[in-house]
């Protein structure tokens, strides 16, 4: 395969400083793997922002290509599991972190990691749904095994405008959940209905109170958010509620009791979608191709170029995106 250098968003510490900067380079300079890949688009990610600016510790080793995740075409594999021409996707595995991620026009990946695109999605669809909606619909994977159906009661979305809460709210309307989005965005509730949100609450409206236990609310809940929210989630959820929580992005302490756990039977449920099983991660990714899918996808989508990486991160630091970033890397 032909490939003299091509354009990639490279992640540098030098001077003690993380920063990130578009650079050429060819295969050579990848991470080692048995199949290459073409990328046509990659997704942006709150944790891609705090690796490529140093707002976070994720970055393992440098200089590494950021990106946590990818879709494109397989142009060469030593795995006779992947052919030439093939539509596929990868997330996670340390994409982006230890492992050169997708944040170029080209990647380079163990053949155990690469998944096919599922019938039913395109390549631009499976990066708008991303990590984050990966996440989002691993969450509601382990509700639903954890007892929740469309008929336990209403379920709600904290963080709802971000990637993961504008993902998740689309999965569980898609199911037939009656869905309640939380916001701290007042301008956003008519686009919270518009992706299947039955009610929107404003944060600044939510009486979090401080007893162990509150009125009981919701049946479910989708956390990417954590810290008060997800004490105050605790205290809120009805008997044998299940809560997922996926997230930091309100803080890394939590503070509460035991009281809804042994009195109301409330499941807290750690999602973690880097190193989730690939028999798993097939079948969620079947989940969002069909009963699944989010059916307003474009709408949580905004389209950049590589050159464009620094307005997301700073929008997805701020607190200030709205669904999706994806970035077209070069045309599939």
């Amino acid at each position: 395969m032909a490939v003299e250098v091509f354009k990639a968003f490279r992640v540098f510490q030098e001077d003690h400083k993380i920063h990130g900067r578009l650079v050429e380079i060819g295969l050579d300079d990848l991470c080692k793997g048995d199949v290459v890949a073409r990328v046509a688009y990659s997704g942006v990610n709150y944790k891609d922002a705090l690796a490529a600016t140093g707002a976070g510790k994720i970055m393992q080793r440098f200089p590494l290509l950021g990106g946590i995740d990818w879709a494109g075409t397989v142009v060469s594999s030593q795995d006779t599991r992947f052919k030439v021409g093939e539509e596929v996707l990868v997330t996670g595995f340390g994409l982006g972190e230890s492992h050169d991620g997708g944040f170029a026009e080209y990647a380079r990946v163990p053949a155990d990691w690469v998944l096919r695109v599922p019938e039913g999605l395109s390549v631009r669809e499976t990066m708008i749904i991303g990590t984050a909606g990966f996440t989002a619909a691993l969450s509601v994977v382990e509700m639903e095994r954890n007892g929740l159906n469309p008929s336990s009661g209403p379920v709600v979305v904290t963080g709802a405008t971000g990637g993961v809460g504008s993902l998740a709210v689309q999965c569980l309307a898609a199911r037939g959940y009656r869905v309640t989005a939380l916001t701290r965005k007042d301008d956003a509730h008519e686009f919270l209905r518009s992706l299947g949100a039955a009610e929107v609450l404003s944060m600044s409206a939510v009486e979090m109170g401080t007893r162990p236990l509150e009125k009981s609310l919701w049946a479910g809940a989708v956390d990417p958010v954590g810290g008060e929210t997800l004490a105050w989630l605790t205290r809120t959820m009805r008997r044998d509620g299940c809560i997922a929580s996926s997230g930091l992005t309100g803080g890394m302490e939590v503070h509460m009791t035991v009281m809804p756990f042994i009195l109301r039977g409330v499941k807290l449920l750690g999602i973690e979608s880097s190193k989730c099983p690939m028999k798993l991660r097939r079948h969620v990714w079947q989940r969002l191709s069909t009963d699944m899918k989010p059916e307003n996808l474009e709408a949580t989508a905004r389209e950049i170029g590589l050159e464009e990486l620094h307005v997301a991160f700073a929008a997805l630091l701020q607190g200030s995106a709205r669904g999706r970033y994806i970035v077209k890397v070069r045309d599939s």
